[in-house]
């Protein structure tokens, strides 16, 4: 098999079983595919994409690259718009994270959705976002790029909103459909600007004009059109990688099922917009006030976000903030410049944050789907295998050393520390305190979900006049438990296989790539990997093995603060569950501003959206009812029958007035030509 077929077999196998699997399975043109060919069907595909990538990585390796055309989409003038391929060491690892990440999801469904009447559409909605993702990261253009920025966007909105008669759910997947919307709309404009100045599309020869474009002035002002451009670029990464203030679409997102929280909101889309960034880094390095605006973003979501996830009760919704904080993590070592560490930190946690979402996943089923973790506790005796393994997964989260997450964030921490950039030393602060952050929600997630006493036999009433109630462990919150008298038990095998093997991903990945990402070269030039990086050299020059930069942790202040945060969880929602509510009290004003998650979507429903409705219904009242319909159209109606209407006056039947009218003509052409003669 020739190279380009291999690429194409990657690609195409997902969507050719998500159309097979949508068109024929669903309804849509009959129901020919029953449950188990659907689920067979595509975990076939993305099977075949994910062995196909592994053979792609191995060949990477060996130095085999690729960057062609596979065709020409359209052609104006001198312009070509192509469709192509290019194959490097950043586009190969992401192919197996994204295959690999989807292969999981794809088995674990089939436990978690066993019952739902929309089964073969979510195989089908999944395997189609597969297809998606792989064409934005295998591309070699920016139109290509558009076209998978794009698809991923739309699949998501399908699958946000799978529960379309579930009024939530469509608020849901609209709130996320418009706000990367925004985004796309600066990703549009910077790529406009860069095919504007360099008259392609193809990532090779745009980066190959890059010091060009860094000597162009943005006209009417006094900055480098680069700065512009990248700023551009990021507006699109901020929405699709949810960084403030275009965050406030994924947590909401938690509406849909939880298998494509783990798909698309933690291993895949939201990390598009950290590919994208790394891919552009030969124009990134050239302008400062775009990494300085990059770090400060990144520094911002990841404690203030973060921290959002320590007053939630919804289990999945404490994962997503913890999602929003660690992609601040890796939009901090992009603005540090230390893309490769941003790019490592991408593929470990897509490993601990994927087997996050899937054993919250498990719970919400041993619980009957009761989401709330005040209606649980003692649940390890219960689901062990679900509780060890969430228990890895948060020790990889909070960067334990020996423990995958502990290589990418150190690594992050170290880079921003060496940063030489306005707002480094605010990033290096919110880096460390998303430390403590980070360990104090994971733990109370584990303390409230698997230790204490059982509290899914209480029955739990309707209950908002207590506002701490978000803070303590005992059932006065909303809903009534979903038990029943029955007991939580283990989820079947289907579930927790991949939990076991993103488990084992999650304690070796670091292991396995840190050494060759961060320090053997393996990105070569697919990315911008800075030798004189002061950061990255100070840890190469200090690097003695991923066994002493382990032990090393163990006396690092990243370290103390996750001590730290334990403890504080354990004190406060296992020995003393009075705590939390009593400083919900005192800080009412801090608990208040943390509640309405620092009004952003108040602003965004209030102020915005309200003047978004003011402009369109003064648009449809004053543009379109007053000018366009009550000008323009009905207008020029009235001016033809007023026009018309004194004609017929005119029309009176009688040839002498005829007459008298063309001699009247006659005199009125012949007195204007003499007067022109002369």
């Amino acid at each position: 098999m020739s190279a380009e077929s291999l690429y194409l077999l990657i690609a195409l196998a997902p969507l050719a079983a998500a159309l097979l699997v949508g068109l024929f399975g669903t309804g849509f043109m009959g129901s020919w595919i029953c449950r188990r060919a659907a689920h067979s069907v595509t975990i076939l595909g993305v099977a075949i994409s994910f062995i196909g990538s592994l053979v792609v990585l191995q060949q990477v390796l060996d130095g085999q690259t690729f960057n062609g055309t596979v065709y020409t989409w359209s052609m104006i003038g001198s312009h070509h718009f192509e469709i192509g391929f290019l194959i490097d060491p950043l586009t190969a690892l992401m192919m197996v994270v994204v295959t690999g990440v989807s292969l999981m999801v794809h088995i674990y469904t089939i436990g978690y959705m066993a019952e739902d009447p929309g089964y073969n559409r979510f195989f089908s909605y999944i395997s189609l976002f597969t297809f998606s993702m792989l064409m934005l990261v295998m591309s070699n253009n920016m139109l290509q790029l558009f076209f998978g920025w794009e698809a991923v966007g739309l699949v998501s909105y399908l699958l946000i909103g799978f529960y379309y008669s579930k009024p939530s759910a469509v608020f849901a997947n609209m709130k996320a459909f418009m706000v990367n919307r925004v985004g796309d709309f600066g990703f549009v404009l910077g790529i406009g600007l860069l095919y504007a100045y360099t008259g392609s599309l193809n990532y090779s020869e745009v980066f190959a004009r890059a010091d060009e474009l860094g000597a162009i002035v943005f006209p009417g002002t006094d900055w480098q059109m680069l700065t512009v451009a990248c700023l551009c670029l990021f507006v699109g990464a901020m929405g699709k990688s949810a960084q403030a203030p275009l965050h406030v679409w994924l947590p909401d997102s938690m509406e849909g099922p939880t298998p494509i929280s783990a798909l698309i909101h933690a291993a895949t889309m939201v990390t598009a917009g950290i590919f994208m960034v790394a891919r552009f880094s030969p124009l990134y390095e050239l302008s400062t006030t775009a990494l300085s605006v990059i770090l400060v973003i990144g520094a911002f979501g990841a404690f203030f976000l973060g921290i959002l996830g320590v007053i939630q009760n919804d289990i999945k919704r404490v994962v997503a903030y913890s999602t929003l904080s660690q992609l601040g993590y890796m939009v901090v070592a992009l603005g540090a410049s230390a893309y490769s560490v941003a790019i490592f930190h991408l593929m470990t946690h897509a490993f601990f944050k994927a087997l996050l979402f899937l054993g919250s996943g498990s719970v919400i089923m041993g619980m009957l789907h009761d989401q709330d973790m005040r209606h649980m506790g003692g649940l390890w005796k219960r689901m062990p295998i679900t509780w060890i393994t969430m228990l890895i997964g948060s020790l990889a989260l909070v960067g334990t050393p020996f423990f995958s997450g502990y290589y990418s964030k150190e690594s992050i921490i170290a880079a921003v520390h060496a940063a030489n950039i306005p707002g480094a030393g605010f990033a290096y602060a919110m880096t460390l305190c998303g430390v403590f952050v980070t360990s104090l929600y994971s733990f109370r997630l584990l303390f409230l979900v698997f230790h204490g006493k059982p509290r899914y036999h209480q029955t739990h009433h309707e209950d908002h006049a207590h506002h701490e109630s978000h803070w303590v462990n005992h059932g006065d919150g909303p809903g009534i438990h979903a038990l029943h008298g029955a007991e939580p038990k283990e989820s079947p095998w289907v579930v927790t296989l991949p939990l076991v093997i993103l488990a084992f991903m999650s304690v070796v990945a670091g292991v396995w790539f840190v050494d060759p990402l961060l320090f053997n070269g393996y990105f070569g030039d697919s990315i911008t990997v800075l030798a004189q990086h002061p950061a990255m050299a100070a840890l190469a020059e200090e690097w003695h093995g991923w066994v002493a930069f382990s032990l090393h942790g163990f006396t690092a202040l990243p370290f103390v603060l996750l001590l730290a945060g334990l403890v504080v969880a354990w004190y406060c929602w296992l020995v003393n569950p009075a705590v939390p509510a009593a400083f919900a009290r005192v800080f009412a004003p801090v608990y208040r501003l943390l509640d309405n998650k620092y009004y952003f979507d108040w602003f965004n429903e209030q102020i915005v959206a309200r003047f978004a409705r003011a402009l369109g219904r003064g648009l449809w009242q004053g543009g379109d009812r007053g000018i366009i319909d009550g000008i323009l159209v009905n207008g020029s109606a009235r001016l033809v029958g007023a026009a018309s209407a004194t004609m017929r006056l005119l029309q009176s039947g009688y040839i002498y007035h005829y007459a008298f009218a063309m001699i009247i003509g006659i005199m009125v052409f012949l007195t204007f030509f003499v007067l022109m003669v002369h």
